[in-house]
């Protein structure tokens, strides 16, 4: 029988937590200058319904089992949502568990406005765990590398205690730019 080690309840616990928080502020933030939030994989949890209270909130899920208002993967284009129809897009705990995490920037970017507002989020030091299947661990780099044509306004970070340079979880904040086509090479990583 798997029975979850202690540590990996403690930090989901505080990755649900730095998730929860950081909803909270950015919706509180955003939800009056943004009109239309599309979440991605909310699983109904606690997410964009709760924290963009003035805002219309449809969700794109795989599978009907959330009742989503679109069914697809983002990892693919869903031609049902046209491009640059959302000001918002929430995409907490999803980018981990798809094949491909470049596609699936690239469709975020496409069914978003330019200038609109993308808020993602993954763990680093935590298990593998479902929904099945948990492909990708992203460091602060690799945030950079995923969103070189999006201007990152903030990269909050939870650290691990007692463990330097190998945070929990990452939470970020960036806006779409349309006009950005960076090559991955232009990248300023911060020096650690």
């Amino acid at each position: 029988m798997n029975v979850v080690a202690k540590i990996d309840e403690e930090l989901e616990l505080m990755g649900r937590v730095h998730i929860n928080e950081f909803l909270k502020e950015t919706g509180t933030r955003l939800t009056d200058t943004v009109s239309r939030v599309l979440e991605i994989g909310s699983q109904n949890k606690f997410g964009a319904k709760e924290c963009f209270i003035n805002s219309i909130v449809e969700s794109l899920d795989l599978t009907n089992e959330y009742n989503p208002t679109f069914v697809g993967d983002i990892t693919q284009t869903n031609t049902q949502i046209a491009d640059h129809s959302f000001e918002c897009i929430v995409c907490m705990e999803v980018l981990e568990h798809t094949l491909d995490p470049f596609a699936a920037i690239r469709e975020i970017r496409r069914i978003l406005v330019d200038g609109g507002w993308v808020l993602l989020s993954s763990p680093l030091n935590f298990r593998i765990h479902g929904p099945v299947p948990d492909c990708w661990r992203f460091t602060e780099h690799g945030w950079k590398v995923l969103l070189k044509d999006f201007e990152i306004e903030k990269i909050d970070i939870l650290e691990t205690p007692d463990r330097f340079l190998f945070p929990v979880h990452y939470n970020i904040l960036a806006r779409n730019n349309l006009s950005l086509q960076n090559s991955a090479s232009e990248i300023n990583f911060r020096f650690i």
